[in-house]
């Protein structure tokens, strides 16, 4: 049995979903904390059982029966609970007794990062060589849904007021999905930490803007916005947040990878096309 965790979350439904078109249903299980947001994945077969990784004792029934468990990484504020919890998550799946673990961390976990779940993401690698199991880390190049939060406000503006940044490795969840989908049936493919998982390209927000105008027939500009002015108008996550853009000016982000592209047999999704979804949201 294949035991994927978050499995209603934006990753895991799309990789739920295809698993669903190459697995039998019988033959998958998902962990997550509300089974009732999981009740579409129960009518179609699929094991639904509660788990959470900050209550390990539930993961022993989640994990039961489990050849395989995909981690989906914790998404919890503070750097050491996060690894607390991804601690526990696969140690309760080595105690299950699966064959093989895989988790889904990030093309620039490094113990040194400016931005602080790549400390996570390197702290759980740590834990994960050390369990033990065979094991996977699916090193995931850097959502492009991120750009959601900054693009809509730059068309209602004309502006992409944003601190200093440098080029990032964006890439889409759905090209992610099918990498873990063919890590998970075709076990040979990845073995340890996997090369970075990316997008065709690093884009920078100049870049961003340049193609957003374009995609849109909109300009739009991009300022750079000082660190300090920016953490006192963007809210109570302003730190944490100002720690991506420090990241990727040190070009934590900046690297690319055709490993991507191999697992999953097309070109991966590049930023133009994330971006020209946003057309009608300015022609409206």
């Amino acid at each position: 049995m294949i035991v994927v965790t978050g499995a209603t979350g934006k990753l895991g439904s799309q990789i739920l979903d295809l698993l669903l078109t190459q697995v039998p249903a019988i033959e998958l299980g998902v962990s997550v904390r509300d089974p009732g947001a999981a009740a579409h994945l129960a009518a179609r077969g699929v094991r639904v059982r509660a788990g959470d990784f900050t209550d390990p004792a539930s993961l022993a029934s989640a994990f039961e029966g489990a050849d395989q468990v995909l981690l989906i990484s914790a998404s919890i504020r503070g750097t050491d609970a996060a690894v607390a919890a991804n601690r526990a998550a696969i140690d309760a799946a080595r105690a299950a007794g699966a064959r093989r673990i895989l988790y889904t961390g990030h093309q620039a976990a490094a113990h040194d990062s400016a931005f602080a779940p790549m400390l996570v993401h390197a702290a759980t690698e740590d834990h994960l060589a050390a369990a033990g199991v065979p094991f996977t880390v699916l090193r995931n190049g850097f959502y492009v849904t991120t750009l959601d939060f900054y693009v809509p406000r730059a068309l209602e503006t004309g502006v992409l007021a944003l601190p200093a940044d440098g080029p990032v490795s964006w890439t889409a969840h759905a090209d992610l999905a099918a990498a873990a989908v063919a890590a998970l049936t075709a076990p040979d493919l990845f073995d340890g930490v996997t090369p970075p998982l990316t997008g065709p390209a690093a884009v920078d927000l100049v870049e961003v803007a340049s193609i957003l105008s374009d995609v849109t027939g909109r300009t739009i500009t991009r300022v750079v916005v000082d660190d300090e002015e920016w953490k006192a108008a963007a809210g109570e996550f302003a730190d944490f947040t100002l720690g991506m853009f420090r990241a990727a000016r040190r070009g934590e982000f900046a690297v690319t990878d055709p490993a991507l592209e191999k697992a999953i047999g097309r070109p991966a999704t590049d930023v133009r096309d994330f971006l020209a979804g946003f057309q009608h949201s300015a022609a409206s």
